[in-house]
């Protein structure tokens, strides 16, 4: 039967057959946008609120390896801006102009000034930067959380405010733009039976630099954070405070003499038995090796959150313990952290739920501990050294445990390689 070639038409054409559209770039959605929403009308605050959220879904929609997917976004936009001039394209190559990121500001600019000569600028155009006026810093007890507030005035006065987590790294999780001086009504939200989150007014420069260096380390999160409200004013909060991003800090671990005297002041609490003391001491020494390379606010700052990712994360993949070690760790565990709090003056009532946090995660660690399959790469060559009797202390006898154990491993995999047929 011969094939159909299509159905012709009564001139006796080809009828054509007419494809679904496919979906719509970013670029073309913005310019959409900003002729529904009728942007030369809003006002300037809404518009850069509008302009972040377009950016912020550059950056979400972004593959890990795109460097600036906010300036491809910027470019795609003033093309189609450009071909097809309009009141609305050149509103929102202008809303872009106020949040996007340096690289793309002055192509943007560029554009503007283009465009603006053969169509109307939005009003908002004309006005002024926001400007910081006042700034507060709400840190919890444990310094596991903080809350930002930085007050603009300027056309639109406003308050924007970020809430960062510390626990497992340093993250804005929250990015909002509320009423002016909303933080002075921050504490009477509080519950009293709340974690103490006592705020204090500080120097906008210094608040805006914090939220700079949270920005700096959320944007290297992956996969990238996806709350609707960090993502829709992320580029608004970036404009805010890219001026004031600090240098990467370096890290600087306790001198050998404040660690001692940290070590020493532990010890002095109560004498254990004297079979446990080596134990209790180096138990000691890895809590506080944990906490200066991964408690990002300070060696002494724990938190129930913080006790969860050591006992059920940190722990089963990266330590090897002996059963002294195991039997030992919770008590000792609850005694370290009750000590590194009381040093910080925080109060009785709010170290004894990081004392609780402990007893709840502890089964849960005793189950990944043994789970081979959670294990580091450095873990599982530590256990294998460890169960052949080396001392792990003693550099050479390491090296040359490794060497010995690569070249099993390789032989190994010789040996479990198919044959050729015949060989």
């Amino acid at each position: 039967m011969p094939k159909s070639r299509g159905r012709r038409t009564s001139s006796g054409g080809k009828k054509s057959v007419r494809r679904a559209p496919g979906p719509l770039r970013l670029s073309d959605r913005v310019l959409r946008q900003a002729r529904t929403l009728n942007l030369q009308d809003r006002d300037v605050l809404a518009v850069e609120a509008w302009a972040s959220g377009c950016l912020g879904e550059a950056w979400l929609g972004a593959g890990m390896t795109e460097r600036e997917p906010e300036v491809l976004l910027c470019r795609e936009v003033v093309g189609r801006a450009s071909i097809k001039p309009s009141p609305h394209g050149l509103a929102a190559v202008a809303a872009l102009e106020r949040v996007a990121p340096s690289a793309g500001h002055s192509l943007l600019q560029e554009t503007v000034e283009t465009l603006s000569g053969s169509q109307p600028l939005p009003a908002w155009h004309a006005t002024g930067p926001h400007r910081p006026v006042r700034a507060w810093c709400a840190v919890d007890v444990w310094d596991s959380e903080r809350v930002l507030f930085i007050d603009y005035d300027g056309p639109v006065p406003h308050t924007l405010m970020a809430y960062i987590g510390e626990v497992g790294g340093t993250l804005v999780d929250k990015l909002a733009l509320l009423e002016p001086q909303a933080a002075l009504a921050w504490e009477g939200t509080r519950d009293e039976d709340e974690v103490p989150v006592p705020l204090a007014e500080e120097d906008a420069a210094e608040v805006l630099a914090d939220l700079a260096a949270a920005l700096r380390l959320t944007d290297m999160t992956w996969p990238r954070h996806d709350d609707e409200d960090v993502v829709g004013l992320r580029a608004l909060a970036w404009a805010r405070c890219r001026d004031h991003l600090p240098d990467w800090p370096e890290h600087r671990p306790l001198p050998d003499g404040e660690r001692a005297h940290v070590l020493d002041a532990f010890a002095q609490l109560g004498a254990p038995a004297a079979e446990e003391a080596d134990t209790v001491r180096s138990l000691a020494e890895l809590f506080l090796d944990y906490a200066e390379n991964y408690l990002s606010r300070g060696p002494l700052c724990w938190s129930p959150g913080k006790v969860a990712l050591f006992l059920e994360d940190w722990l089963p993949r990266k330590a090897v313990l002996d059963q002294a070690h195991r039997l030992l760790l919770p008590d000792v565990l609850k005694r370290w952290v009750t000590f590194a709090l009381a040093e910080r003056g925080v109060k009785e009532p709010w170290i004894t739920p990081v004392v609780t946090a402990i007893d709840a995660h502890v089964p849960a660690f005793r189950a990944a501990f043994d789970d081979e399959e959670t294990w580091g790469p450095a873990k599982q060559i530590a256990a294998a050294l460890a169960a052949r009797d080396v001392d792990l202390t003693d550099r050479d006898a390491v090296d040359a445990a490794v060497r010995a154990l690569n070249a099993e491993r390789l032989a190994q995999q010789l040996m479990d390689r198919p044959r050729p047929p015949g060989s």
